[in-house]
């Protein structure tokens, strides 16, 4: 299946988890989802890919529809290049090897990368095509690849990479939002049509964590079987479980930055969630004990690792908050002959 067939793919599965209706949204932008599902359908034209990014973003009322796609996508969703990046053994190959294979999933913006001992610069500049898109288009396809790259080394790392600046070229738009997702200590003019992002200059050569994919598979697996029992209809707490389900190769992420995934405060969703009796605290909760009793009956993790992978820093306070769940220590679930487990 083609990169960009399956990131288009990928563009809807979000969309639908944002609670978009998905065949409205293809049938605007000139898409055959039947027929996009097919491994011989190949690439999308320049201008249903136009649309779709725009549609996308108009539906969702959401200014930054891309900076929240590629917060939230996996190496899934970029196919062969996600899997190349995933083989890299260091950042700097990750980058170097993505760089490589954007134009497999645009033709409307080109990355160029630049490192010193000091400084790792990623550079976008829009391209000309026959089919030029719309700035609105650039900047969310710009946003989540910026959004992408930053989050999922997050998840290969296991540690948050800062910028220390993000610069967009004059007159592009600087919303909070990019504050937040792309975690910059400075939002800055370039120059023009050129979007670019500072690394510390050690960042190059950090090691990429290969048991990370291991566990990706393993969640991909948890998220098959809840999906395969959704209901039609979810109330609002179930949708929460399953973006949380979907996204927790990268953590569990706050109410805050949940609730902007969602286009909407904290406030108000926490207020809807009471409505159904519960809240984002109990929903979180749910979905660390799924997931944590997931990968402890696998017995191929370490229980402080999945302690970390549940958001916990301590392993005491890990073990605290199972035991309030399940009434045992992570070690009561773990198979006797996992090799690599500690004491709960």
């Amino acid at each position: 299946m083609h990169p960009q067939q399956q990131l288009a793919l990928a563009l809807l599965a979000y969309a639908a988890q944002r609670g978009l209706a998905v065949d409205r949204l293809a049938r605007q932008s000139g898409l055959d989802t039947a027929a996009l599902l097919s491994p011989t359908h190949g690439p999308l034209s320049a201008k249903q890919w136009h649309d779709l990014w725009l549609n996308a973003a108009q539906l969702a009322r959401d200014p930054t529809f891309g900076l929240h796609f590629g917060e939230a996508a996996t190496p899934a969703a970029l196919g062969v290049v996600g899997q190349l990046v995933q083989s890299s053994r260091t950042v700097g190959e990750a980058l170097t090897h993505g760089a490589a294979l954007l134009p497999l999933l645009t033709d409307q913006v080109w990355l160029d990368l630049a490192h010193s001992p000091q400084s790792v610069w990623l550079r976008f500049r829009q391209l000309p095509t026959e089919l030029a898109a719309s700035a609105t288009v650039v900047d969310h396809l710009v946003d989540f690849v910026l959004a992408f790259v930053l989050h999922e080394l997050d998840g290969l790392l296991l540690e948050r990479l800062q910028p220390r600046t993000v610069r967009f070229p004059p007159g592009a738009r600087q919303l909070p939002e990019h504050l937040r997702v792309l975690r910059a200590a400075t939002l800055a003019a370039g120059p023009p049509g050129e979007y670019s992002v500072e690394l510390a200059g050690a960042c190059w050569s950090m090691p990429l964590l290969t048991a990370d994919y291991e566990l990706q598979a393993a969640l991909l697996q948890k998220i098959t079987q809840w999906q395969a029992a959704r209901p039609a209809v979810e109330p609002l707490r179930d949708k929460i479980a399953g973006y949380l389900l979907a996204n927790a190769y990268l953590g569990i992420p706050s109410l805050e930055e949940l609730a902007a995934n969602f286009s909407t405060s904290a406030r108000s969703l926490q207020r809807k969630l009471q409505a159904e009796g519960t809240n984002y605290q109990e929903v979180a909760d749910a979905v660390r004990k799924s997931l944590a009793l997931h990968y402890l009956k696998m017995g191929a993790y370490p229980i402080k690792e999945i302690s970390y992978l549940m958001g916990y820093n301590e392993l005491s306070a890990f073990s605290r908050a199972f035991k309030r769940w399940t009434g045992h220590s992570p070690a009561h679930y773990q198979p006797a002959s996992a090799s690599r487990s500690l004491p709960g």
